[in-house]
């Protein structure tokens, strides 16, 4: 369906900048993440198909959606319908790599009993799937609609993946709450992340913008909750183990474990004061 189209101006710093986007944005985000997801897991559909025809129906329908979208940004039709072809087209190597993630983390929880379980309950499966389908639209030259979709996964799960993260193959997310992964962060396959996970930036320099600021995450890495990893020029060597609470500006090598030794443990002395927290 065709979408109406907001026109407003911005006052910048380089001037007056007018700006074209479609009416309900967000929403318009939310829509386009329901209906690809549907297509990709029939988990998510919200209506029972009878047919091939159905499942075209949708697939027309979503394309529609991106191209409306897209079109209010850049008024160039050609380009507009390629990349809501070559969307369409992407989505059966999507499902593949989501499947691969949702067995993953089925295989990293004992308490994941199937994977239906992972694909309908897990937030860290809804925040990869989001992602992967935003990242999908970034590198078709999509703009401000892939930042949409993560920004919704963050809402709903307190994971926020930047779409331009580059994630390898199998990535396994458990709780997921907290984890943050910046935009150049490149994360290798098989990696698995607990809650509260910072993949950041040592500077937030504007200037910088353009140059790797986050960290490289090689394969087979475990990294436990709340540890915070920083640097463009970090790399987490293969088959390494990050433990909770640690922080890293420094590259590691291969097979490492890092744990947090700030930790000590004693006997409460009978006359010691109890520690209150109030959260």
């Amino acid at each position: 369906m065709d979408r109406s189209v907001d026109q407003f101006v911005l006052e910048t710093a380089e001037g007056r900048r007018r700006y074209a986007l479609p009416a309900g944005a967000m929403r318009i985000a939310e829509e386009l993440t329901a209906a690809a997801l549907a297509l990709l897991f029939p988990h998510f559909a919200t209506a029972d198909r009878r047919s091939a025809a159905d499942v075209e129906d949708e697939l027309y329908a979503m394309r529609r959606t991106v191209e409306g979208f897209l079109l209010a940004e850049r008024h160039d039709p050609a380009w507009v319908h390629e990349v809501g072809s070559a969307f369409g087209s992407a989505l059966p190597p999507l499902r593949e790599a989501l499947a691969l993630d949702a067995r993953a983390i089925c295989e990293a929880d004992p308490a994941a009993r199937d994977l239906d379980e992972v694909i309908l309950g897990y937030p860290g499966f809804f925040a990869i799937a989001c992602y992967r389908i935003a990242h999908a639209l970034r590198g078709l030259g999509a703009g401000l609609l892939p930042r949409l979709i993560t920004e919704f996964a963050h809402r709903e799960t307190g994971i926020d993946i930047h779409p331009g993260a580059v994630i390898g193959g199998s990535l396994a997310i458990d709780h997921g709450t907290g984890i943050v992964i910046g935009e150049t962060t490149v994360i290798g396959q098989r990696v698995r992340l607990y809650q509260g996970v910072t993949l950041g930036a040592l500077s937030v320099r504007k200037e910088l913008a353009r140059h790797k600021r986050h960290p490289t995450i090689e394969d087979d890495v475990v990294i436990y909750a709340n540890a915070t990893i920083l640097g463009g020029d970090t790399v987490i060597g293969a088959g390494s183990i990050i433990g909770g609470n640690v922080w890293l500006t420094h590259s590691i090598p291969a097979g490492s474990v890092v744990t947090h030794g700030a930790t000590v443990e004693r006997p409460r002395e009978a006359d010691e004061a109890l520690m209150e927290y109030n959260i």
